[in-house]
């Protein structure tokens, strides 16, 4: 739904709204026309079922207001008397309809100064675990969001089984695209194993002012642009598109922003023709194939050269998808070591599992490029040798931005757009390139192309807890320590502990004092 869509629909709910209410606010003593004006009506709404006007607020943001209008639906009946089981599930079943049938059959008693304490314990229960749910929704979706590294593509810098917290607001928080969901879930709900949202309707993109732009070599959460991981293996087309929102989360670093020129030489990344220069805490890997004179102890590749990627072993010889210059250097000296070889791709061989997908672009994972990352009001050539670099940019994401289907069409050398010819074009957005530090086992942007920055999720900020699953233990050295800064990371966990035990002790003699009053 467009802007001006969703607009005609709330002002069809504020009728409705009017034509449910009117009576209501009169026999609380306000005037008829106030329940017609938008907003208004919702604060003078709040005053007579004695609830605060912030309240209004949480109406209008998503996935939140699903929450909060059965709420506001059975506070306004009880504001007039009507506690019974049967009234609340009724008004719950006609999805706030029922307040018709109050409206003009019944006669309407207000109850200005009713007691909002509820009536049982199970009722307190019930209020107490909504509020939660509310306040960690909003958290969840414009604050701060828990997330998991499932994958070793920046092995050194995030381990796999590392639980992170994923800041939204320093890019701006970008609110939800399906109004309709399950709160605090992605795209699938828990246990049931079903959809967590409906795909229609859909609110346009919008995101609020963030305090920073996307940094070079900034480890970035967002949503895949493939649409879905079937996609990427299933071609048919036989799935489901799910909405930006909903795509499955990935998280990568950014060794591109929008104007620049990219190329990787031999695994490694220059930007406009320098290298590119990783923090201190980023290790490149890449893979190997080891020749040894036996096997080798798997915990000693764990615990003492610290290679925790898939590896095979046949026949004397090990395939490791992963190693660090620094565990590498280790492993060389080992006396079982007989023989150390990069699996690599040469210049000019072509991969067509890499993108453009095309063989006129010969790339493969090792020497890729060069190429242009659109920039936002920059303009390029749409020739039929640029097409396969920008083609799904203009069809898909492009289109998608301006709630239009955009479709490229090609006869011989020409090319139209929607019908019309297309020889140049000019973004609407700024896109990303996002990659792995584990250059050889990373499905990244060399496999899918760019990040339009509307599928940038949030910043990873810290990380709370992490769990080696090989080991079957804690990385007690890794908690609540933070994924930016140089140097080894430190562990806060101990001044956490402090606050946490800080503040217990400041509650007990609060509630001890207050007591003894």
């Amino acid at each position: 739904m467009s802007w001006t869509e969703w607009f005609i629909f709330f002002l069809i709910v504020q009728v409705i709204h009017f034509a449910g209410t009117w009576k209501l606010y009169q026999a609380a003593g306000r005037k008829a026309w106030e329940a017609a004006v938008p907003v208004y009506n919702a604060v003078v709404l709040m005053k007579i079922i004695n609830r605060p006007w912030w309240w209004t607020i949480l109406l209008f943001i998503p996935i939140v207001n699903l929450i909060m209008f059965p709420v506001v639906w059975v506070e306004t009946l009880r504001s007039f008397g009507r506690n019974s089981t049967t009234d609340t599930t009724l008004v719950l079943l006609t999805l706030g309809l029922y307040l018709y049938y109050i409206n003009y059959t019944q006669d309407l008693v207000h109850i200005k100064d009713r007691s909002l304490k509820p009536r049982t314990s199970t009722g307190e229960w019930v209020s107490s675990i909504l509020f939660a749910v509310v306040a960690a929704t909003i958290v969840h979706t414009y604050v701060m969001q828990p997330f998991t590294i499932p994958t070793s593509s920046l092995e050194k810098t995030l381990l796999v089984g590392d639980f992170l917290f994923v800041s939204k607001f320093h890019y701006g928080a970008r609110t939800p695209m399906t109004p309709i969901a399950f709160p605090m879930v992605h795209d699938t709900i828990p246990v049931v194993r079903t959809k967590s949202y409906l795909s229609e309707p859909q609110i346009p993109y919008f995101r609020l002012p963030g305090f920073q732009d996307i940094k070079r070599n900034d480890i970035v959460v967002f949503n895949w642009p493939v649409d879905t991981v079937r996609m990427f293996f299933d071609k048919s087309g036989k799935y489901y598109k799910k909405p930006i929102d909903k795509k499955s989360n990935y998280v990568k670093r950014c060794v591109g922003l929008p104007g620049d020129s990219l190329e990787v030489r031999d695994g490694y990344v220059f930007i406009n023709g320098k290298k590119n220069d990783l923090p201190d805490r980023a290790k490149i890997q890449f893979a190997y194939q080891v020749s040894t004179n036996g096997q080798l102890n798997p915990e000693m590749l764990h615990n003492r050269y610290n290679i925790t990627d898939r590896y095979g072993y046949q026949n004397g010889t090990y395939g490791f998808s992963a190693i660090s210059e620094e565990s590498l250097n280790m492993l060389k000296n080992n006396p079982s070591v007989v023989d150390v070889r990069r699996i690599r791709g040469e210049k000019g061989e072509w991969d067509q599992r890499i993108f453009p997908n095309n063989r006129n672009y010969p790339w493969n994972n090792d020497f890729f490029g060069p190429l242009y990352i659109p920039k936002k009001g920059a303009t390029v050539a749409i020739t039929p040798e640029t097409l396969p670099l920008y083609k799904r940019i203009i069809e898909v994401y492009e289109g998608s931005e301006q709630g239009v289907d955009n479709t490229i069409t090609q006869s011989g050398t020409e090319i139209l757009l929607n019908g019309k010819p297309l020889t140049q074009y000019t973004f609407k957005m700024d896109y990303y390139w996002m990659m792995g530090d584990n250059r050889n086992n990373s499905e990244d942007a060399r496999t899918w192309g760019f990040v339009p920055f509307n599928h940038v999720v949030g910043k990873p900020v810290f990380v709370w807890m992490s769990w080696d699953s090989l080991n079957k233990k804690v990385r007690w050295d890794r908690l609540f320590t933070t994924v930016g800064g140089s140097g080894k990371p430190v562990s806060y966990l101990m001044y956490f502990v402090i606050v946490v035990i800080g503040w217990f002790a400041f509650d007990f003699y609060r509630k001890r004092k207050k007591g003894t009053k």
